[in-house]
Formats: structure tokens, C-alpha cells, sequence
């Protein structure tokens, strides 16, 4: 895990579990209790994009937890971390790291056991409704450009041992999810279908999708897809979700649901290509 220090957060690697290793970040002044972020990381490992999206959180006034998710997976972590391989990783697996997580958070008396949120991206994107799926301690699920591919639907055992579909249906907290016109690994019809089954298991979500953004528009280590702009708008709105939801905008005996999109009536998934 490389080494990277923050003026406005205060960090640290720890391990904790069955062997899992995580940058865990503080706000910078006081001892909280804070709100707290467990941090899926992309495909590529625990790199510099998610330690920046975990100290963001801390200069933002919670503590947050990114775990490694490929801690006990032994092999080339240079060649993942470039993006030369890709690991799949089982839900069994994917639920013990973010679990273990969670008690972490829990054991840790900076942290307020009220106001937990579980975040994805990418790769990571459906790892908050996998969690919620089995711990209800979760108050809020964001979704960040994954969560809703073709591979989250046809996913079979060894990886998925049951139905997206179920693992879904069993989620307590309410869901942003956040999506780019231009994406060339989730299409408008699989961000539908997601939202189909949130609506048919009477779950509460509020789905924005970004006009002409690419897959990875907020990693700016990624020059060719960052976008400024929109990773300010998507940030102000992932802040003022979970703000909402932890000022009772979702009440469990409600159904909310909102989906803002901004596409064009051309729109062809299949000419979506990826960028540098």
C-alpha cells in the first residue's frame, strides 16, 4: 500500500479481522463521534485514487475505512495495482472484508455506530448492497459507476452463490447511485434494471445520471476520463445524501425514488468505448 500523507486528515494503515489490511482516515481536529465511510476500492487494489476519496471524507468530517480488499490474495499486487490483471473476488469474500470492516468501525469509540455508509466504485460498486445484504448496521448505499453491469446479473458460483436479484431485495438503507451517459461498462438499460428491482423490493434510491460522462470520471490519476466539474457536482451530492439520510429523509415505512438522467435520444451503449 503506498505510503501518502494528508493536510487535511489524519491517517493511518491498520489490520484488524481475518488479515485485512486498510487506510483509515480521521477528520483532522477533534474526537468525533464521526460519521463513518467503509471505502470499496477499483479493480486496480488499494491505489492512490481511494486513499484521496478516503482522506475527501475525513476533510469532509467523517472517518473512513478502505479496506484491501485483495489482503489475502497472494499474487502479483504490482501488475493488479497497474491494471495489467484483473482478480475476480467471490460475494463470501467481498462481504468478509467490508464485515470485518464494520466491526472495526464499531469497536472504535471516534465512530458513530449510528451513521454508517457504505460506498462503492467501480469495480467495488455493488460491494455496499452485498454488505447491506447481510449487516443492517449500513444507514446509506452509494453506487459509483458499477453496481448495475451485465456481470452483476450473470454472476454464478463460485463467485455469486445466489440471484443479484436476492441480494438486493435484502438491503435495509436507501441507495445513490451515480452513473455516466458515456460509460462503457454500465449501460442506461442495466442502471434500469437495477432500479427495477429496487422498485419491485420497495427500497428507496435516487439514481443521477451524468451527461456525457465516461467510466472513472472522478479518478483524476486517470487524466483522460477525469472531469472536474461533474466530480465536484457528483461529491456535493454524495455529502447531501447522506446528510438527508441521516436527517430522517428516508423513513423505513416509505418508498422514495428518483431518477434524474440526462442522455441523449441517439444513445447506443454499444459505441461506448473506454478511455486512458
Amino acid at each position: 500500500m503506498e505510503s501518502v500523507t494528508y493536510e487535511n486528515a489524519r491517517t493511518s494503515i491498520v489490520t484488524f479481522g481475518d488479515r485485512v489490511e486498510a487506510f483509515f482516515t480521521l477528520p483532522p481536529r477533534g474526537e468525533g463521534p464521526f460519521p463513518a465511510v467503509v471505502l470499496g476500492h477499483e479493480r486496480y487494489g488499494l491505489v492512490r485514487h481511494t486513499l484521496d476519496l478516503a482522506a475527501k471524507f475525513a476533510a469532509d468530517g467523517y472517518a473512513c475505512i478502505a479496506p484491501d480488499m485483495f489482503s489475502r490474495w497472494d499474487g502479483d499486487k504490482a501488475a493488479l495495482n497497474r491494471g495489467d490483471i484483473q482478480v475476480p473476488l467471490s460475494d463470501t469474500d467481498i462481504i468478509s472484508y467490508m464485515s470485518d470492516s464494520v466491526d472495526f468501525l464499531l469497536a472504535n469509540p471516534r465512530v458513530d455506530s449510528s451513521r454508517l455508509v457504505a460506498m462503492g466504485v467501480c469495480q467495488s460498486g455493488s460491494y455496499p448492497l452485498l454488505l447491506n445484504s447481510a449487516r443492517k448496521e449500513i444507514s446509506a448505499n452509494i453506487v459509483v459507476y458499477g453496481g448495475a453491469q451485465q456481470a452483476e446479473y450473470s454472476a454464478t458460483a463460485p463467485r455469486r452463490i445466489e440471484p443479484y436479484e436476492q441480494i438486493v431485495g435484502r438491503i435495509s438503507a436507501p441507495v445513490l447511485g451515480i452513473w455516466g451517459e458515456d460509460d462503457f461498462v454500465v449501460s442506461i438499460d442495466d442502471v434500469r434494471r437495477l432500479r427495477g428491482i429496487l422498485e419491485d423490493h420497495r427500497k428507496s434510491y435516487e439514481f443521477a445520471l451524468f451527461r456525457g460522462m465516461p467510466h472513472g470520471w472522478m479518478n483524476d490519476t486517470m487524466p483522460g476520463r477525469y472531469r472536474p466539474q461533474e466530480t465536484a457536482m457528483a461529491w456535493k451530492l454524495i455529502l447531501d445524501f447522506i446528510s438527508r439520510v441521516h436527517g430522517g429523509a428516508f423513513p423505513p415505512d416509505r418508498m422514495i425514488w428518483k431518477f434524474e438522467s440526462d442522455a441523449a435520444v441517439s444513445y447506443d451503449f454499444t459505441k461506448k468505448v473506454r478511455l486512458a
